[in-house]
């Protein structure tokens, strides 16, 4: 009888949590501060980024079925918060140039220590693996913008003294 009432209770709060769902990581239209706005990506950069890395770093996810079920729904939703935070390609432009070098230094380590993408995420987007050739090509990427970033950083500096 009680282990009824607990199965009864339990299946109860599950209906009642799946009327609270987050807000979805969903935009209509490229920013105008997305990294494409001011850098070139090569199309093979862009086919690995929108496979591996821009569901939670980007301002549009691509929502498996099961976002649909609480709290699943709240674990990705944390997921994808985190991930923009750290870094947010639909953003990039907002970031100062220190902070744009400093990022794209950081990608290129962690995608080197084969810490992107996080293994939680490899659990169900198998396809989201990156191989040694893919890692290069992301790599070779951020590095490559990362002098002329740089360089606009020294003229800034030299621009306001």
């Amino acid at each position: 009888m009680i282990r009824k009432r607990i199965l009864v209770g339990l299946l109860i709060v599950f209906v009642v949590i799946q009327f609270f769902r987050p807000a979805r990581n969903l935009s209509a239209a490229v920013s105008e501060y997305d990294i494409s706005k001011k850098y070139p990506i090569p199309e093979n950069v862009q086919a690995i980024l929108q496979k591996s890395c821009n569901d939670c770093h980007s301002n549009n996810t691509v929502y498996p079925w099961y976002a649909n079920v609480q709290p699943v729904a709240w674990w990705l939703d944390k997921h994808v918060r985190d991930g923009k935070r750290k870094l947010n390609f639909s953003e990039f432009l907002r970031y100062p140039l220190k902070r744009q070098d400093h990022k794209l230094e950081e990608t290129t380590e962690q995608l080197e220590d084969h810490e992107m993408p996080l293994w939680s995420y490899l659990i169900t987007h198998g396809d989201a693996r990156l191989d040694e050739a893919q890692i290069r090509i992301l790599t070779n990427w951020a590095n490559s913008l990362r002098p002329g970033i740089q360089a606009e950083m020294i003229y800034e500096a030299q621009a306001a003294m």
